[in-house]
């Protein structure tokens, strides 16, 4: 049944394009997709006698805004298992403590379905209507996952991890038999016959992928047209090992590769030359920024708006359980975080540790806002993922990708309105942005109270 979504509503067109109606609509037809956004829905309407008169009217209350669904581009669904544990550790020490022993867990079908049932019931509660997930080396386990999605109603990306070197002996594949079956997921995945969940190619990174495999996965993206997704210049230690393994930058690995490519993401990205930004963006290759797990794993300030100006497009990642949080919000404020450390790092003398040489962009850097974070969690993430064509933002033609935000709901508590006084001194715009600063800063999945996918409402909570 077609939908009419009535009240206050956010959306992004750019990395400083911030739209807002105080009192819009978004008009969705009943296939799920975007028939008209605006100001003025009866105006619209009455131009529009092709479009259903008897639309379910959904009216926002005066707390409440609608906004598109959070993208989390890079999230290990079976590491939920782990979150939180081995964060005081740097990233290779972690990945052979914690993260390898538990991957090498999901032979076991049945530990699968628990874990990745929760992950994904998770991951709605919080608003992320399109994932990136890796799986692990196990096809079967992964595929859970992908079905999973598909039952819940998510948007995903699902990858079986490729890895057939520099791992663990009881978590490493024969190259022929990690080949054989990522073929064979790709062809289940097929066989789910979903619109909203598909595969995506997963060398796990090059450190752990030989050339000869790397290749070989290329060409199946190639000749199957799939995403890609993989780690890139995550750790200095990591790069150091890749050149020693290749005697060629990262990036330049994962071009010879033909991994390079225009649905592929990249996560991390802290430590990219001049040179490798050039290959990213002569190929289409994005970015997902895990600002998070960075920090935790020591590996260092991604500076998101370096890779943006460079023609690099970005958005968030989770990177749980290197981060230690499910939620792309969190995400969000993670990355305001990092932008602001870069510019202390970039214009202060910091007591100890000195001041950076003076030049001139250093002196204009501006960190990101949270209209900005917004953009990377919604649209710069539909981009970073090749499929801004499909959602990420509200426009016309686009599936209808939407969370409905409560600000009444702790532990916002919207108490502005409650000093009626002061409160109606202030313009509609000014009130509804102190809506979304507050949602953004404070709030939590609890004021998620539903979520939509391709216009199918798969969560909802009533308080």
């Amino acid at each position: 049944m077609a939908k009419v979504f009535v009240g206050q509503i956010i959306h992004t067109k750019s990395l400083k394009e911030f739209v807002l109606y105080t009192n819009g609509f978004v008009a969705v037809d009943k296939n799920g997709k975007i028939a008209g956004v605006g100001e003025n829905y009866n105006l619209w309407f009455s131009n529009k006698p092709d479009y259903p008169p008897n639309a379910e009217v959904i009216t926002l209350n005066k707390e409440q805004f609608l906004m598109p669904g959070l993208i989390d581009c890079h999230i290990h669904a079976p590491q939920v298992a782990q979150i939180g544990l081995g964060l005081d550790m740097p990233l290779m020490e972690w990945l052979n403590t914690y993260t390898f022993p538990l991957e090498a867990k999901f032979t076991d079908q049945d530990f699968a379905a628990k874990v990745y049932k929760k992950v994904v019931e998770t991951t709605i509660k919080s608003g992320t209507t399109l994932a990136s997930y890796f799986g692990t080396n196990n096809k079967d386990s992964t595929l859970i996952l992908a079905k999973e999605a598909v039952e819940q109603g998510q948007r995903a990306l699902v990858g079986k991890v490729c890895s057939n070197c520099n791992s663990p002996d009881f978590y490493v594949e024969e190259t022929i038999d990690s080949l054989d079956a990522t073929k064979e997921f790709v062809n289940d995945m097929d066989k789910l016959n979903s619109n909203l969940v598909k595969p995506t190619i997963t060398p796990r990174f090059a450190i752990s992928c030989t050339m000869e495999l790397m290749k070989s996965l290329g060409d199946l993206a190639k000749t199957h047209n799939l995403h890609i997704q993989s780690h890139i210049s995550e750790s200095v230690a990591e790069i150091d090992f890749v050149k020693e393994l290749f005697t060629c930058s990262y990036a330049q690995v994962y071009d010879n590769a033909g991994l390079l490519t225009n649905k592929t993401v990249m996560a991390h990205a802290v430590h990219l030359e001049e040179e490798e930004m050039l290959l990213f963006k002569k190929t289409g290759t994005s970015v997902a920024h895990c600002p998070a797990s960075n920090t935790m794993l020591s590996s260092g300030f991604c500076d998101v708006l370096r890779l943006i100006k460079n023609g690099i497009k970005v958005g968030l990642g989770t990177d749980v359980s290197g981060g230690n949080s499910i939620s792309i919000q969190d995400a969000i404020l993670r990355a305001l975080d990092v932008s602001h450390h870069l510019e202390f790092i970039k214009k202060q003398d910091i007591k100890g540790c000195g001041k950076l040489p003076a030049n001139t962009d250093n002196a204009q850097y501006t960190p990101l806002d949270y209209k900005q974070a917004i953009y990377l969690a919604t649209l710069g993430g539909a981009e970073a993922l090749a499929l801004d064509a499909v959602c990420g933002n509200f426009v016309k033609g686009k599936e209808f990708d939407a969370l409905i935000v409560d600000t009444s709901v702790y532990p916002l508590h919207n108490f502005g309105l409650y000093n009626a006084e002061d409160y109606a001194k202030k313009s509609d715009e000014v009130k509804l942005l102190e809506m979304v600063q507050k949602f953004i800063y404070v709030g939590d999945d609890r004021n998620i109270v539903k979520v939509y996918v391709a216009g199918k409402q798969i969560k909802a909570t009533t308080y």
